[in-house]
């Protein structure tokens, strides 16, 4: 029996070796969603099936330790779609109008950073509140049970109330399960192009926004910055959508188009100012009211950010003070290269957490990951009480530098356990927010001892590592920053306890934090010792968790082998698609048989049709125009009823019954002046056939195709739910028309073929596309070269890009898949194989 690989799953190795036989399948999960799946006369794939296969499939091989693209993520739409209903938006777009667009774009712009700043708000103001109302409690519980011997109490009291915080957590991921973790390895692949299912939709904004703050206050060693990148990416891109804006008289589906969601691929001066006021508009919205809820000092700005690292300065009148010299950069050095290794470990331990979860904890009910959740919570708080009771050391209260005042200390200090104008270190930083605790290692004077900074940065290590990946809101920065300055602090005291020296401990826990970030995430290149360090063993973590997802998510740049290939070498030849005129049974048949998103609009030109084929390359001569190449509509008509006949349908049968009669072309009668003649005649009225038969030979599904254009499957359903179609004996001219904004109206989500109702359809009738086709998006020749096809595709955020030789002939098209990294390897080694 025939089967299909399933990706993922994984074959039982005490079944036998079979022989195994490879064929490639015209199925597909589309044109942006290629699925070449291997077909197989065995219980399921061997080991030992050829590589180029297996890579192709997606197959997870655990002992490769390979993850491969996932073939059901789609790409974004950021190309516009230049057909006849946008052009006559254009048409009525003056300098005045262009002039009030930009003007809403700028508000727009300005409405985002004040949302996105009192979503700041909301979620700091809760944290801390939930936070210090938790933290009180439990002080004042743990100051009476010292005394009276009920410490199990405290423990219990403190347990309850994060596992509480922490069950609403995962039980808002469970409803929206795209809130769980940071959000930015997802926006990093929105942004790529890579369409995440409801990644920016209102549900996840409330489940993401909720789930933070109680996650944060909850215990758990994550952060709240990672959470606010996503959600304010959730308020950039579904406010210029709000249906409030529909009441303004301005043309919004026009402006749809010129969304605010750009790709990260490329990057303009205008986009530049309005990140830069937008960013403005939010800073300025939290530290507004930061500052005055918290200061009660409204328009003093005193808090700019949900972060402050503080100033740093030495006390007044200590000239042997110094910040930094030139013998600490060496340090510093030495430092960004741990940090490196140390996130390279975190990194590589976290995977294999994020694998085991995949295998283990996903594919079961959903609860179980609300579970997981409260074990890690559990865990936590166990540590975090155990450790400030019996590893904490009673510290004596030193003087601190002038830039922290005695109120701040004597506000952040714990005294568990310890009196006489002494505190417990440990205690100090398990039992404070860890903003509150980043400052403390930043700015505090001599107040942990080295074993306690040792412990802590142990713990917070393994568990912040085991934290990442659960059901829960979660972001990564400030655990990374406070892991890091604990660190950078217990090399401070080193080298002053044992080798003496003369150091600023503030500065060696900021390098700290700024080396174990860099190890860890890696985003950017000015932490440059630690990223290099970290990328000889691994990935970042959010690319690791993005390879992990099976995202195909495509890189800056192409390797230099690559250009072996060429855009034949990768393209997707076998092509669905539609004729200028095409009957509704046709369509219907075509978008509820398929779920590609786009097709190509073709007419056939059957002139080359003899040497298209040559051996296995595909090639095309230039046509000679001779009378014999201009066919009659009733020659093209015959040849496609024979092609029909394969198709069991008996509507698709009845379309032969009808002979169309077309005058052939005159004799004599040149065949140039002919062409000139019809360069602004209406596209043949050719009716199609299905999609390409099994049955076909190779001549038949190479078949010439000249190409006029794009079409998307949103517009086909769109135009067959409103009725746009005439008649046989009709005009095209007689069509209905729709506007830009009727074609839009139902973005982002547009409807399904699947919701059609066929019973309100005349299957007869026959639908003009050119209208609404993209008559001219981005084409490559067969020949270009991958890196040439990679930068396009990349740079300018396409979805598909069609393959047109030098007459005009579409002979494949290319999408995401085609260029992701492992297709491209796959193909390589074809290429070294043939050659």
């Amino acid at each position: 029996m025939r089967e299909s690989a399933v990706p993922g799953r994984r074959c039982t190795r005490a079944l036998p070796k079979q022989r195994v036989r490879i064929a490639w399948t015209t199925k597909r999960l589309g044109y942006d969603r290629p699925r070449l799946l291997c077909i197989r006369h065995a219980h399921c794939l061997s080991k030992d099936l050829p590589i180029g296969c297996r890579t192709i499939l997606g197959e997870t091989r655990e002992d490769e330790d390979e993850i491969l693209p996932r073939k059901d993520y789609e790409s974004l739409d950021y190309d516009r779609c230049i057909n006849e209903p946008f052009l006559e938006v254009l048409e009525g777009l003056d300098n005045k109008k262009a002039g009030k667009y930009e003007a809403i774009k700028w508000i727009l712009v300005f409405a985002i950073g004040v949302s996105t700043g009192l979503t700041g708000l909301f979620v700091d103001f809760f944290v801390r509140l939930f936070t210090q109302l938790k933290f009180k409690l439990v002080g004042q519980s743990v100051e009476e049970c010292s005394e009276n011997g009920c410490l199990a109490l405290s423990l219990l009291e403190l347990l309850a109330l994060n596992m509480v915080f922490i069950f609403v957590s995962s039980v808002l991921v469970l409803i929206e399960p795209v809130a769980a973790g940071s959000g930015i390895p997802e926006i990093k692949s929105y942004l790529n192009g890579v369409k995440i299912p409801g990644i920016v939709r209102l549900r996840t904004y409330i489940c993401k926004v909720t789930g933070v703050l109680f996650a944060v206050a909850g215990g758990l060693f994550v952060g709240k910055e990672g959470p606010m990148i996503h959600s304010g990416a959730i308020i950039g891109a579904g406010l210029p959508q709000s249906i409030t804006f529909k009441k303004i008289r301005f043309h919004f589906p026009y402006f749809r188009s010129d969304s605010l969601e750009e790709g990260s691929s490329f990057w303009n001066q205008a986009l530049t100012w309005k990140v830069l006021f937008c960013s403005m508009s939010a800073t300025f919205t939290l530290n507004f009211f930061r500052s005055g809820i918290n200061f009660n000092k409204w328009g003093s700005f005193q808090l700019p950010g949900l972060l402050n690292f503080g100033e740093f300065k030495c006390v007044d009148g200590d000239k042997a003070c110094h910040l930094w010299t030139a013998v600490d950069l060496a340090f510093f050095v030495l430092m960004g290269v741990a940090g490196g290794l140390l996130g390279a470990l975190f990194n590589c331990i976290n995977k294999r957490l994020a694998k085991y979860r995949m295998r283990n904890v996903h594919p079961k009910a959903r609860f179980i990951r609300v579970l997981e959740s409260l074990l890690v919570c559990m865990v936590t708080t166990l540590v975090i009480f155990v450790a400030s009771v019996a590893l904490g050391e009673c510290r004596d209260l030193v003087s601190t530098n002038n830039n922290t005042s005695a109120q701040e200390v004597n506000s952040t200090i714990r005294h568990f356990f310890c009196y006489n104008n002494t505190y417990n270190d440990m205690a100090t930083l398990f039992f404070n927010p860890q903003e509150v605790a980043i400052h403390q290692l930043f700015h505090q004077n001599a107040t942990f001892s080295p074993v306690t900074l040792s412990l802590f940065f142990v713990l917070y290590f393994f568990l912040s590592c085991w934290t990442y990946g659960v059901s829960v809101p979660s972001g990564l920065f400030v655990p990374s920053l406070l892991c890091g300055a604990s660190l950078g602090r217990l090399v401070a005291n080193v080298l002053k306890i044992n080798f003496h020296m003369q150091i600023y401990s503030g500065t060696f826990a900021l390098i700290g934090a700024a080396a174990f970030l860099g190890g860890v995430v890696r985003m950017t290149i000015s932490l440059t010792v630690a990223k290099w360090t970290g990328d000889f063993f691994n990935k970042g973590i959010y690319d690791i968790h993005i390879h992990l997802k099976g995202v195909p998510l495509l890189e800056w740049e192409t390797e230099v082998e690559m250009d072996k290939l060429t855009a034949s070498d990768i393209m997707e030849p076998n092509l669905t698609y539609v004729y200028p005129h095409t009957r509704i049974q046709s369509l219907v048949s075509i978008l509820r048989t398929t779920v590609y998103h786009a097709f190509p609009v073709v007419t056939e030109n059957r002139d080359n049709e003899k040497e298209f084929m040559k051996g296995n390359i595909l090639i095309s001569n230039n046509i000679k125009f001779k009378k014999t190449s201009v066919l009659t509509r009733a020659g093209e008509q015959r040849r496609r009823c024979q092609s029909m006949k394969s198709y069991p349908s008996s509507e698709l049968r009845n379309v032969c019954d009808e002979q169309v009669v077309v005058e052939p072309a005159e004799e004599g009668q040149d065949i140039l002046q002919q062409m000139l003649e019809r360069r602004h005649v209406p596209y043949p009225n050719l009716y199609p056939d299905q999609s390409p038969s099994e049955e076909w030979t190779m001549e038949e599904r190479f078949r010439p195709l000249t190409f006029h254009g794009l079409i998307l499957r949103s517009q086909l359903v769109n135009l067959l739910i409103r009725g746009v179609c005439y008649a046989e004996n009709q005009s095209s001219a007689s069509q209905p028309r729709l506007s830009h904004s009727e074609m839009t109206e139902d973005y982002p989500r547009f409807p399904d073929i699947h919701d059609l109702d066929l019973a309100l359809l005349n299957p007869r009738m026959i639908v003009d596309v050119t209208p609404y086709m993209n008559p001219c998006p981005y084409t490559v020749s067969p020949n270009t070269r991958v890196s040439q096809v990679f930068n396009l595709f990349r740079t300018m955020g396409l979805r598909h890009l069609p393959v047109v030789n030098a007459v005009g002939e579409i002979v494949g098209i290319i999408t995401r898949h085609n260029l992701t990294h492992e297709f491209l390897v796959a193909k390589l080694r074809q290429h070294y194989i043939t050659i």
